[in-house]
């Protein structure tokens, strides 16, 4: 890939005000026409643009000018970037691997099971697969609908965990809460706190009668007294 030049027309203005380089020179290297680049010396062209220096952005070293300001015929070569910047990928449909394609729809069946709240979008994006298929799958009018399996996409290898949780978290924005089960989960601390602890109340059976515990006390003291006597 050949590396392209940040800012021709800027980059032009400062080797026009700052070396002795051709109308020529600068065009090919800025890939501007060379009439444009005699307005811009003229003053006719880029008034109002503030000239960038291709030494500082590394684009071009003063060796390089050197030589095509000794040789009108010398035409200018950028210099290699230091940095790579890796290239952004086109949009559109996800690769699956052919070793991995017979996988697809028993990922599909789980998705569909697991997530039902997945739209039909959301999953093609996520394994490459078609509308139709998710379609057939779900209808279970797929031809090959018997042998087919559940089996988790992440762990199949055709989309990441991170991608799975992003288009779940997207389907379940704006999604009413589940009503949760009475007994399955803790009652909340407001509605504990308020209620009404009764104390143990003995019956009347059981409640002590202090003639009868005066009485075994004095029978137990007498008894006492009388083994001493002895």
């Amino acid at each position: 890939m050949a590396t392209q030049l940040l800012m021709p027309k800027a980059t032009a203005v400062w080797l026009v005000d700052n070396t002795a380089l051709s109308f020529e020179q600068i065009a090919a290297f800025c890939k501007l026409h060379p009439l444009e680049v005699k307005a811009i010396a003229d003053g006719e062209s880029a008034q109002g643009i503030k000239g960038l220096d291709p030494l500082i952005t590394g684009q071009l070293s003063r060796e390089e000018i050197a030589r095509g300001e000794a040789d009108v015929n010398h035409k200018l070569k950028i210099s290699d970037p230091k940095v790579r910047v890796p290239e952004t990928k086109r949009k559109g449909p996800r690769y699956t691997p052919l070793s991995k394609r017979q996988d697809r729809p028993n990922a599909i069946l789980w998705l569909v099971r697991n997530h039902p709240e997945l739209k039909d979008a959301q999953i093609s994006r996520l394994i490459g697969t078609t509308k139709s298929t998710i379609e057939q799958i779900r209808n279970r009018t797929h031809w090959n609908s018997n042998n087919l399996q559940p089996m988790d996409p992440v762990t199949l290898g055709l989309c990441s965990q991170i991608d799975l949780d992003i288009e779940v978290e997207r389907s379940s924005r704006g999604r009413p809460a589940q009503p949760v089960e009475s007994g399955e989960t803790l009652l909340p601390a407001s509605a504990t706190e308020n209620l009404d602890v009764q104390p143990q109340v003995r019956d009347e059976d059981e409640e002590l009668d202090a003639d009868k515990v005066f009485a075994k006390l004095s029978s137990l003291k007498g008894r006492n007294q009388d083994e001493d006597e002895e």
